[in-house]
């Protein structure tokens, strides 16, 4: 190794500039056992390759229904939805009234009143006191008890009157209620078909 290197040496050192090149020589050879010793070192080490963090999964989406203005298994929902598709069937059978979308926002629930049997009685007290005072009094007490009827062993209550639920508002978007014909058509129906106030009906045309 030694003997080669002279030789090299004597070969490029020739000349004025020969301790130079020599000078450059000696560190290119340097620099190059430096990198080839560093390749050697790298080729016997063993690196883990470092695995990418995994992201949190994300949790899953909520189901989203559609479009949906219920409150959702409430007794209020159970009356609302059934007219809103039976209001939606009659209006798009109206003419010049295309799609139609109906909400129906309901205040109350059904009321029920049941035969009350009233027993009422009363109490009169007059008492006279040492001094020759007296004292009246009258004492009147009002009992109920709904009146049942047996039916094949069942006892069921005598319903006299149910009243309707309060509807506090309807809202139609349909095709066509843009012209006043149509939409006084569909205001009409509303009003006169379920009982409901002008007042508290909006009509409004749809996206074309």
């Amino acid at each position: 190794m030694a003997k080669w290197l002279d030789s090299l040496e004597k070969m490029i050192g020739g000349g004025d500039k020969g301790p130079k090149r020599i000078r450059t020589m000696r560190w290119l050879l340097l620099i190059g056992c430096i990198g080839a010793a560093l390749m050697i070192v790298n080729s016997y080490l063993k690196f883990d390759g470092v695995e990418p963090t995994a992201s949190p999964a994300a949790p899953p989406a909520a189901d989203v229904p559609a479009l949906s203005t219920h409150r959702s298994d409430s007794e209020f929902a159970l009356i609302e939805q059934p007219l809103e598709n039976r209001l939606k069937e009659i209006l798009e059978k109206i003419v010049g009234v295309g799609t139609v979308d109906v909400l129906v926002s309901v205040e109350s629930t059904e009321e029920v009143i049941y035969a009350i049997d009233t027993q009422k009685s009363q109490q009169i007290t007059d008492e006279s006191d040492k001094n020759g005072g007296r004292r009246h009094m009258t004492s009147v007490s009002d009992n109920g008890n709904i009146v049942l009827y047996e039916t094949s062993g069942d006892q069921s209550p005598i319903v006299m009157k149910k009243i309707k639920p309060k509807i506090s508002g309807i809202l139609v978007v349909a095709k066509g209620a843009e012209h006043p014909t149509v939409k006084r058509l569909i205001l009409d129906a509303i009003e006169k078909g379920i009982d409901v106030p002008v007042n508290r009906i909006s009509i409004v045309p749809s996206k074309q």
